[in-house]
């Protein structure tokens, strides 16, 4: 183990650390971070209304949907601002932070990525009138900014950032003899810039319509984006991506925030089709999507962490793993981890590499399958991840009660997983070693 840990050490760490410092993957991060309220907002507005069709449905409570009818035509208010318009609000989210990662103004940078997606995007909505199908030009389709613009957003507006970002450090600029208030020398500074990046983008997509006769959105959607989020779907595709994000977490590197970019762009865009089709009244898309792992595998944080928590407790008898244990349970309960993963120790702790890695994988795996055979509802809802576990799953799973239980025998199936390395932990410690974790020698 401890030679698996310094090879590990050796030839991926370093990877990881150059993957993990990406400036383009960091702000891409940060883009998907910055819009959590709208993705939640949107959410909650999709359970409010089920909740309310739901007790009509099952329950029968005529009254109550009918009283509750005007917060029903609220969520779909807000639906309309927050989940409809996805695209859009990170579209200018990652302008910002990818322009402030390159130190050029990020307010122009979100500018200039919005602007790269509004060109990209089909300008023209089919809609039928009397039974035939009528192209209407000049007009924006909603459905473009939703998540089906998801991956036109991402590819141009950094296209479009990074020529703003290249023309500014080049002082491509005007040079005012006079002194002008900040606000104005900031606009008169990205003036030249972010003219010469819509244009260019602008061109990219004008060669393309000419030359394939459709748009590049249109293209990159059915393309790339749909088979990307389809591929997400397998069953080795999910393990693997749990594999790296708890290969990096052991490490001390952020594995949920280094690999944000993939989750998100794949599974978050599952996600958001299944929470749209649920508020449209249609099945659920997609199997598994970016909250199946939250739900299902990573309660208490990455490696599901909870249970190490819970087994010390139960069944550790060294008095400072305890004690270790006890401050780390009220967080671990809200999937806070840093306590017990840099606490105890976890990270680079070859005692607690193997149910580090393998919990999350048998969680995901069995989660999986369980969701194939139509045993629990997909994830159909974004929850904030600070919501407990067994809490969390009902509500992403539009109120499963199934899900509930799909979540407990994951966290038993995670204890019984953890608990022998516990007790290894406590012999290491005993021993003539005084420390559970190995150490490297240089």
């Amino acid at each position: 183990m401890s030679r698996l840990v310094a090879w590990l050490e050796d030839y991926i760490l370093p990877l990881a650390n150059k993957l993990a410092q990406t400036h383009w993957l960091v702000a891409l991060r940060d883009a998907f971070v910055s819009v959590m309220p709208i993705t939640i907002a949107g959410s909650l507005a999709v359970l409010i209304k089920s909740l309310i069709e739901a007790a009509r449905v099952n329950l029968g409570w005529e009254t109550f949907a009918w009283l509750m009818s005007p917060l029903a035509l609220i969520s779909n208010v807000v639906w309309r601002g927050t989940f409809a318009l996805f695209a859009l609000f990170l579209s200018m989210s990652l302008g910002y932070h990818l322009a402030k990662s390159m130190e050029v103004d990020p307010i122009a940078g979100a500018i200039v990525s919005l602007s790269s997606l509004a060109m990209s995007i089909a300008n023209l909505t089919k809609m039928r009138v009397n039974g035939r199908t009528v192209s209407v030009k000049h007009t924006f389709d909603i459905s473009q900014f939703s998540t089906t613009g998801i991956f036109t957003a991402i590819l141009f507006g950094s296209i479009g950032v990074s020529i703003f970002a290249f023309c500014v450090k080049a002082r491509l600029k005007l040079n005012m003899s006079v002194t002008l208030p900040y606000a104005e020398q900031m606009a008169l500074d990205s003036l030249i810039p972010a003219i010469i990046a819509i244009f260019c983008v602008g061109m990219i997509n004008f060669a393309f319509q000419t030359i394939t006769g459709t748009y590049f959105g249109n293209w990159l959607l059915n393309s790339i984006q749909t088979p990307l989020v389809k591929l997400g779907q397998g069953f080795g595709m999910v393990l693997l991506v749990t594999l790296f994000v708890q290969i990096f977490s052991f490490f001390g590197l952020n594995g949920l925030g280094v690999w944000a970019p993939i989750l998100d762009s794949i599974w978050l865009t599952a996600q958001n089709v299944n929470v749209t089709a649920v508020r449209n009244g249609e099945p659920a898309s997609y199997l598994w999507v970016r909250g199946s792992f939250d739900a299902f595998a990573w309660f208490g944080g990455a490696g599901g962490t909870l249970m190490l928590v819970v087994a010390i407790l139960l069944f550790s008898k060294r008095s400072d793993y305890r004690t270790i244990a006890k401050v780390a349970l009220a967080p671990a309960v809200f999937n806070i981890n840093e306590p017990i993963v840099l606490g105890l120790p976890v990270v680079l702790n070859p005692v607690y590499f193997i149910p580090f890695v393998l919990a999350p994988i048998v969680n995901v795996a069995f989660s999986y399958w369980m969701t194939m055979l139509g045993l629990v509802n997909p994830v159909q809802a974004a929850v904030p991840a600070v919501v407990p576990p067994i809490i969390g799953p009902f509500l992403a799973c539009n109120y499963d009660w199934r899900a509930i239980v799909l979540c407990i025998i994951n966290m038993l199936i995670a204890l019984a997983i953890w608990t022998p390395f516990v007790f290894a932990a406590d012999k290491i410690a005993d021993s003539n070693n005084p420390s559970p974790y190995f150490t490297r020698q240089y």
